[in-house]
């Protein structure tokens, strides 16, 4: 069976994902600097190397273990660092790419699948929900350095036969995600509300975004990995759920009696960001499967059990 070497693989996301490849039969490293990570996402059937993406030592991680398929989700992935430390930023998302691309062509990669950014990537949208077409202007220097990690995947695919998929998500949640940064809304109010501690709602709380659950996230990864589709796809529902909504929603199925309270808006934050789908469903076979309330349920289950 193909091998994969996946980054990131103690985080959130993919560490769902090197699950999935797990129950496929494919062997499985994961490559992460347990940073944001946690050892208690990791599968103990998968390889693991605590090593920084950006490490020469990557090259020997590659020489020993020959992987067929790169799934790549180490990142800096706070938005408001990226604003106050771009440098660091361009270090981790940029560099330490470039780490990978460069020895997944000295080692015989053959397919790199990339987490990349369907809000960050877009910027402010014209048009709702953004479509792959649309305009690339990012706001951050976070969602720079994603559309030039897509940039160099284009690169390595013409000079060094790479196949690659870069899949744009939206807003992704679900459990396992960490309440403790600034990423992840659901999370931080779930966690909250379950302690009874009061969420802040920053702004009137009208800001939209595309909710899309971490199940169907690695679906699509799955779906990338084996079909041999070449360029960005985005991965979201294709529907805007405002603060507001999401919070009353949690509410409930917290059993919280919390009221909405709104702090200052947070400078530069999008009002709207939502994704076109029906790329994914053309050229992965890929749709949302899970609904917002049952996504909620699940993930507000998974923080009841004390889990974080």
């Amino acid at each position: 069976m193909p091998k994969v070497l996946v980054t990131g693989g103690a985080g959130f996301i993919a560490s769902h994902i090197a699950d999935r490849y797990l129950s496929e039969g494919y062997e499985v490293v994961i490559v992460d600097d347990l940073s944001s990570g946690k050892a208690g996402n990791l599968n103990p059937k998968a390889g693991f190397y605590k090593i920084d993406i950006r490490d020469k030592g990557l090259s020997a991680v590659f020489e020993k273990e020959r992987p067929d398929i790169v799934n790549h989700h180490a990142a800096q992935m706070d938005v408001r660092r990226s604003v106050s430390d771009p440098v660091f930023d361009a270090d981790v998302n940029i560099l330490g790419m470039l780490n990978l691309l460069q020895n997944s062509a000295n080692h015989g990669v053959k397919k790199f699948v990339f987490a990349s950014s369907g809000g960050a990537v877009y910027g402010e949208q014209d048009t709702f929900p953004a479509p792959e077409t649309h305009q690339t202007n990012p706001l951050s220097p976070y969602g720079i350095s994603k559309l030039a990690g897509e940039k160099y995947l284009f690169y390595f695919k013409e000079v060094h036969g790479i196949d690659y998929t870069a899949l744009r998500y939206a807003n992704v949640y679900g459990p396992r995600q960490n309440p403790h940064g600034e990423a992840g809304v659901i999370a931080i109010f779930t966690t909250k509300l379950l302690k009874g501690e009061q969420p802040l709602i920053n702004g009137d709380g009208k800001q939209t975004r595309d909710y899309v659950y971490v199940k169907d996230v690695v679906e699509a990864n799955w779906q990338a990995t084996v079909r041999n589709y070449c360029g960005p796809v985005n991965i979201g529902t294709g529907r805007e759920t405002d603060v507001n909504e999401l919070f009353s929603k949690l509410v409930k199925l917290a059993g919280s009696k919390a009221q909405e309270v709104h702090a200052p808006a947070k400078a530069g934050e999008q009002k709207r960001s939502v994704v076109d789908n029906r790329k994914a469903g053309e050229v992965l076979g890929w749709r949302p499967t899970v609904s917002l309330e049952e996504g909620l349920r699940e993930t507000v289950q998974f923080f009841k059990g004390g889990r974080s």
